[in-house]
């Protein structure tokens, strides 16, 4: 099955009181076929807790997944290793990541690191809001080359009692962006050759957003965000060579009478950067936005359902022509089909059932 595509699925598998029931069995790996829409388990991985968030190379080779362990001061980080050829996957080492509750991670462009984020509960603990690791040349993970912690609150007593570092997203060379959700704040590091970030810039958002999850325009000069707690989608204008962010338009994600209930989670944008899809939990459905290539700005073009409950994480596949929900109260990651001229999403009305779905990702080679 060279010809198909690799699909990797983090589940929950260890109870926390903030997500409703735990039924996963850890790490999933399938081979997908996008025209049949055929898809074959090939591995599983049940000695992990709680991959919520996972980072996979281009490959599909090495995959990095965040344990989330409500009660623990110091969450951990794992390294595996997946043989397409024997189907198998064996975990290479684990570290640390000097804060809890890490909620989001990425593989720098060159691949020299790994950039992890957490969102921290309560102040105990080493308490560090970004953290940059190392990767051995087997795709190991060395401990963390350095870290830096964010403070402050914004004004939703409830969720923004401290710094939440939510995502973050690599937008040049060695420039990244932290979303923080706990400070309203979109803060921009530049990363040393050392692996150490120096902390540039912090763009403000309207205060009780929550910026949640963001990405970055193909273009490399606009800058989208998920913002969690007031149901909005930002878009920005940014500057590489910086980092700064200048503000150019926001949209309500979800219709006005249902945003008191609701909680955005992930955005994805199209590859040729036309359309953007961002979900919401509490309505369960898929927001769909066009794009201006020019300034950037968003047309609201509806909702699509997600096809469950509880749209924790979206994928698209590398052609674009589908669209991936982990709908995580559903047990099922379903597979909408987009219409590429007008960004649109149907139901194929398949699904994968797995328990408590947290995160899809493929392995997304390089375009030759």
């Amino acid at each position: 099955m060279a010809e198909d595509l690799l699909l990797f699925i983090g589940t929950l598998n260890r109870e926390a009181p903030y997500f409703q029931g735990a039924r996963g069995n850890g790490l999933n790996v399938y081979a997908f076929d996008e025209d049949k829409l055929n898809v074959v388990h090939l591995a599983e991985f049940s000695g992990i807790d709680n991959p919520t968030y996972l980072s996979v190379s281009p490959d599909g080779s090495r995959v990095y997944a965040n344990s989330e362990i409500f009660g623990w001061a110091e969450g951990l980080v794992s390294a595996l290793a997946f043989d397409r050829a024997t189907e198998k996957l064996v975990p290479l080492n684990m570290q640390p990541t000097l804060g809890s509750i890490p909620a989001h991670s990425a593989l720098s462009r060159d691949g020299k690191h790994l950039f992890v984020v957490n969102y921290t509960l309560g102040d105990s603990g080493p308490d560090q809001s970004f953290v940059i690791l190392g990767l051995r040349p087997d795709g190991s993970l060395t401990s963390v080359k350095a870290s830096a912690a964010h403070r402050g609150h914004g004004p939703n007593a409830a969720r923004q009692e401290r710094a939440h570092a939510h995502s973050v997203t690599e937008v040049a060379d060695n420039l990244v962006i932290v979303a923080d959700l706990g400070t309203d704040q979109l803060i921009t590091y530049q990363i040393a050759a050392d692996g150490s970030p120096r902390r540039i810039t912090a763009t403000p958002t309207a205060p009780g957003a929550g910026p949640r999850h963001a990405t970055l325009h193909p273009n490399g000069r606009l800058f989208f965000v998920m913002n969690e707690l007031d149901s909005s989608v930002t878009a920005h204008a940014l500057d590489p060579a910086t980092g700064t962010l200048t503000l150019i338009d926001s949209q309500p994600a979800v219709p006005a009478e249902a945003r008191e209930s609701n909680h955005c989670s992930d955005i994805q944008i199209s590859p040729d950067g036309r359309f953007l899809y961002g979900a919401n939990r509490g309505h369960d459905s898929i927001a769909i936005f066009a794009v201006d290539q020019d300034s950037g700005r968003l047309t609201p073009l509806g909702y699509a359902p997600c096809g469950g409950a509880t749209p924790r994480n979206l994928a698209l596949t590398p052609s674009g022509r589908h669209l991936l929900s982990a709908n995580q109260n559903a047990d099922r990651v379903s597979i909408l089909r987009r219409e590429a001229e007008t960004g649109l999403l149907e139901d194929t009305g398949v699904f994968i059932a797995i328990g408590t779905p947290m995160c899809v990702k493929f392995a997304v080679p390089p375009a030759s």
